[in-house]
């Protein structure tokens, strides 16, 4: 699939700029084939005070992420939803301006264990707000210590969106310019908004239910750590030279696959919301 930047040159008005982001994101949903999944398996991501936690809350229903102080140890929290059983696992949150110490981030790396076999979406929380070339790279640092193949799995959460008014979230992507793109394109440009305002089973959690069906759809299965995705090869491979006529079965929750045709402040600046579209 192409991607905005390629079908969206750099000399085109803003609204076509605007509409390829749209589009990107219905092409998406066209191409892949999503199967129900009984069981919803979230890790929070994000920084230490922006809506992480709080956005754990509003997905669960109920306030069982503490919001009076930053996490210092990952908390594993299950609601049923629509019929289905939804896991959300809160992360320590990282510093915006100094590094974020080793205990924690060992910490931040054990919540995927805590959605075993693995979980179907990483959720990266990023509130709306002027957004630097520094926030890229903590997103970078933070989010790389589940791996280069962590990114296939992980989907921009938006949050303080309210500030916008009546800009659209894709304007704002767009007005923020290299930084968050490339962050969104590390994601295969998966975001939606969420208002945390706004509790309970509502449009919004269903759409969050949606993407992530979508995304394990087009990755083709679950986030495994390194070491345990390995043992599947070779489980896969001795499976092969055992029964060659047999295509080897996966059951490690695959929950959908393919189409075989197939507001706080990050930086030190103001954030000045313009109602010019």
């Amino acid at each position: 699939m192409s991607s905005p930047t390629s079908l969206c040159p750099e000399d085109d008005p803003e609204e076509v700029q605007t509409a390829c982001l749209e589009e990107v994101q219905t092409t998406r949903l066209e191409e892949v084939q999503t199967t129900r999944l009984e069981e919803v398996r979230l890790v929070l991501l994000g920084w230490r005070w922006p809506g992480k936690s709080l956005t754990g809350n509003t997905i669960l229903g109920r306030e069982e992420f503490r919001l009076e102080r930053a996490a210092e140890f990952c908390v594993r929290r299950q609601t049923e939803t629509e019929g289905r059983r939804v896991v959300v696992v809160d992360t320590p949150g990282w510093f915006s301006s100094q590094d974020t110490p080793s205990t924690y981030q060992k910490e931040i790396v054990r919540g995927a264990s805590l959605c075993a076999p693995g979980p179907h979406a990483f959720l990266l929380v990023v509130p709306v707000g002027m957004f630097c070339d520094g926030d890229r790279a903590r997103i970078e640092e933070h989010v790389g210590l589940f791996g280069e193949r962590v990114w296939k799995h992980t989907l921009v959460v938006f949050t303080w969106a309210e500030v916008l008014k009546d800009i659209s979230v894709e304007r704002y992507i767009r007005r923020e310019g290299g930084p968050l793109r490339w962050v969104l394109e590390r994601c295969g440009n998966r975001y939606l908004v969420i208002n945390n305002n706004v509790w309970g089973e509502n449009p919004q959690l269903a759409r969050l239910m949606e993407a992530v069906e979508e995304m394990v759809a087009e990755v083709g299965g679950v986030y495994l750590p390194q070491e345990e995705q390995e043992e599947v090869k070779e489980e896969a491979k001795m499976d092969e030279n055992q029964n060659p006529q047999e295509a080897p079965a996966d059951a490690r929750d695959l929950g959908a696959r393919p189409k075989q045709n197939s507001a706080p402040r990050l930086c030190n600046k103001t954030l000045q919301v313009s109602g010019n579209k």
